[in-house]
């Protein structure tokens, strides 16, 4: 998923909690689900804005601090106002954007088969 595109709130929004039961039939568990993918998604934005600061790296003088300066603050509140990651990731799970799945669930239900 692109996090630039996201269209999750900004801020704090209250739900059902029944409603984040709906996939896994276990609030616990989605937790867990909605976690891991907070986890993915803040290392990814991390890893996006290290890469675009390493650019302004100064090795230099520092003649130019003040235009790098300017462009590397507007490069940090841009990424200062997107949606946090867990918004971003209760948002994609509520409308079934994560893909999840429990092997100890599959393992049993293969034992029933059998």
């Amino acid at each position: 998923m692109d996090y630039k595109k996201s269209k999750a709130p900004t801020n704090t929004v209250t739900h059902n909690v029944m409603d984040f039961c709906q996939g896994t039939d276990n609030i616990y568990e989605s937790v867990a689900i909605m976690s891991k993918r907070a986890n993915q998604i803040s290392s990814e934005i991390k890893e996006d804005l290290s890469k675009k600061l390493r650019e302004f790296a100064s090795s230099g003088d520092g003649l130019d601090d003040n235009s790098e300066n300017r462009e590397q603050i507007e490069i940090s509140q841009y990424y200062e106002r997107l949606p946090k990651a867990t918004l971003m990731a209760a948002d994609e799970f509520l409308h079934g954007r994560v893909y999840h799945r429990n092997p100890a669930k599959q393992k049993n239900l293969l034992d029933e088969d059998i």
